[in-house]
């Protein structure tokens, strides 16, 4: 019971670090391009990235921490639902090059956050 409240807690600040964080981006730059969740998934996985390679370098946070961190609120800051929404919107706009564009360094910038955020821990 423990860990779901640990989850749980972590997973709604990460929520609401989301929304805050999209809307703000959003607001500052506004245009075609969902630049509020490209930058909260990018920022979600290079986290991420970090904490998993401070538990790789047995900079051990505590398996609550880890849980509270890791699944919570990391789980709960970055969105993969919000990603596929937008990038059907794209779609349904006919953006296609904008749709394509996203799509691809959305994902290849999530794997270069993730590993530049375990390197970065490898010091």
């Amino acid at each position: 019971m423990k860990d779901l409240l640990l989850v749980g807690l972590g997973g709604g600040l990460g929520s609401m670090a989301r929304y805050f964080s999209q809307r703000w981006i959003t607001n500052l730059f506004p245009g075609a391009f969902p630049l509020g969740t490209f930058v909260v998934n990018f920022t979600g996985c290079f986290l991420i990235g970090i904490l998993w390679g401070l538990a790789y370098k047995n900079i051990q946070l505590s398996p609550a921490w880890n849980l509270f961190l890791m699944a919570g609120f990391c789980g709960g800051f970055t969105t993969f639902s919000a990603f596929t929404l937008e990038s059907i919107g794209l779609l349904r706009q006919e953006k296609l090059f904008l749709f394509f564009l996203y799509l691809a360094i959305s994902v290849i910038a999530g794997l270069l956050a993730t590993y530049a955020g375990i390197k970065l821990t490898r010091f």
